[in-house]
């Protein structure tokens, strides 16, 4: 299950790859029934760490508010250790 960023919506933009990566996303799409974009789309989410964070925010019964206390809480803790 993949958790949409609010208000982020799909943009067309062109990239240039090399064509044996682009047969083997098409391979890879096709074998799989989904769309180019979104074999590209789930790579670039999984290369960037935000499908950890969308499996994270799905579990969390945190609101925005408190998850962001959370994580200042840890990053004063983690400074105040290296101090």
């Amino acid at each position: 299950m993949t958790v949409r960023w609010k208000g982020v919506g799909r943009k067309k933009t062109t990239i240039y790859i090399e064509e044996e990566l682009l047969r083997s996303t098409r391979v890879l799409a096709a074998r799989t029934g989904r769309r180019d974009s979104d074999v590209v789309q789930d790579a670039l989410r999984s290369y960037l760490g935000v499908d950890v964070l969308d499996r994270v925010w799905g579990r969390s019964d945190l609101d925005e508010a408190q998850a962001l206390d959370l994580a200042y809480e840890e990053i004063h803790r983690g400074r105040r250790r290296r101090s």
